[in-house]
């Protein structure tokens, strides 16, 4: 059983992860991880110590439970790019402080470091009004460049086929042959994919997240720091951090919404994309990190997560995912590993880490952190 220990400043919960029920839990692993949230509240999302605060704590966690592979994610500059209007002198401080942050942690931890930049931003050029369509249109916060679309009319599909700002529309079987995937999650692709052109985003119903300044960029490559690999393509990063772990402590340190040409540390092109799609910041991007293979048909973009958690409230506190993902390297390492990031609702699924700790944010407000215990018996 995956145990969540959720902490508000002072309040602390244990819960069962998957069912959500309040739980008593003790022993040694959560005595430690209750004392490492108490120490480490969370300052928030685009709270300048926001990075600092995932540094600190994977080093606390580092010094008590001496694990081997730690996974972490500074996202910082990434959401407060995307929602603050920002000059290019104040984000190129923003980026030299986060890789001043990262030094200090390899620095203190003495880990190795393979480090990966999600993909830069771009402003928002303005949103394809979808609300007017015959079929269902399923726009997710967390994808600016895709949207779903189910049971589409034909007028629908002539509409997109000829609006300038949609790049393309891609019927289900083409994107399940793509991907590969199995027949369930085949199932979850929604019977057409909409792509939309850089700068762009959908618009659909029932959408309350903050309207951003800035979206994630079609980023095809990203920049990845792999000193002694040739990283080609972000599904080849996990060989890398294998070959490491054999001789070393290592971390896989991911930088959101870094771009090539911010990235500040000697790096290499790295594939981000498979045929015409390329992954956004987020969930699939980091599972399929982990994975060592794509990952997108776990959850696609566009498909109809309200549908499945009708179906299975399981995981209430992990967002879209209702199981959690096997065959990541922090499940498959024999050794100790942790997580820690401030991307909520996804750390403690995609790292596969026996500890994690992430914020515990919604739509950029603050409730506190979780920390999430996979494993006690290392």
């Amino acid at each position: 059983m995956s145990l969540a220990i959720l902490d508000a400043r002072g309040w602390q919960n244990s819960c069962d992860l998957k069912s959500g029920a309040k739980i008593p839990a003790s022993g040694p692993i959560i005595d430690l991880v209750k004392g490492v949230l108490q120490k480490h509240p969370y300052p928030g999302d685009s709270d300048p110590n926001s990075n600092r605060w995932v540094s600190d704590t994977a080093l606390d966690l580092i010094e008590r439970y001496r694990p081997r592979f730690a996974f972490l994610t500074y996202a910082a500059q990434y959401f407060t790019s995307r929602y603050a209007p920002m000059d290019p002198e104040r984000r190129a401080k923003m980026v030299a402080d986060l890789f001043a942050e990262l030094e200090r942690f390899v620095r203190r931890s003495g880990f190795a470091a393979v480090v990966v930049g999600t993909g830069g931003l771009t402003p928002l050029a303005g949103a394809i009004d979808a609300t007017g369509l015959d079929g269902l249109v399923v726009c997710h916060h967390w994808s600016a460049r895709y949207a779903g679309l189910y049971e589409p009319s034909p007028s629908d599909l002539e509409i997109l086929a000829a609006h300038p700002q949609v790049e393309r529309v891609v019927p289900r079987r083409e994107v399940a042959a793509l991907f590969h995937g199995t027949p369930e999650q085949a199932s979850r692709v929604p019977d057409y994919l909409m792509v939309a052109r850089a700068g762009y985003t959908f618009k659909g119903l029932g959408n309350s997240m903050k309207t951003p300044v800035m979206i994630p960029a079609p980023s095809f490559e990203v920049p990845v720091s792999a000193p002694g690999h040739a990283v080609e393509a972000i599904t080849d990063i996990r060989s890398a951090l294998e070959q490491d772990l054999r001789e070393q402590d290592t971390a896989l340190i991911v930088t959101e919404g870094v771009a090539l040409e911010e990235f500040p540390w000697t790096h290499r092109p790295c594939r981000n994309s498979l045929g015409w799609y390329c992954y956004e910041p987020g969930g699939m991007q980091h599972l399929t990190i982990a994975a060592g293979k794509h990952r997108f048909s776990d959850y696609p973009s566009g498909y109809r997560y309200f549908d499945e958690i009708e179906q299975n409230p399981d995981f209430p506190f992990s967002g879209y995912f209702k199981s959690i993902p096997r065959d990541t390297i922090g499940e498959s390492f024999l050794g100790r590993s942790i997580a820690v990031g401030n991307r909520s609702m996804f750390m403690h699924m995609v790292a596969g880490a026996d500890i994690a700790v992430e914020c515990f944010a919604r739509n950029l407000h603050n409730q506190g952190t979780m920390a999430v215990i996979h494993r006690q018996d290392k």
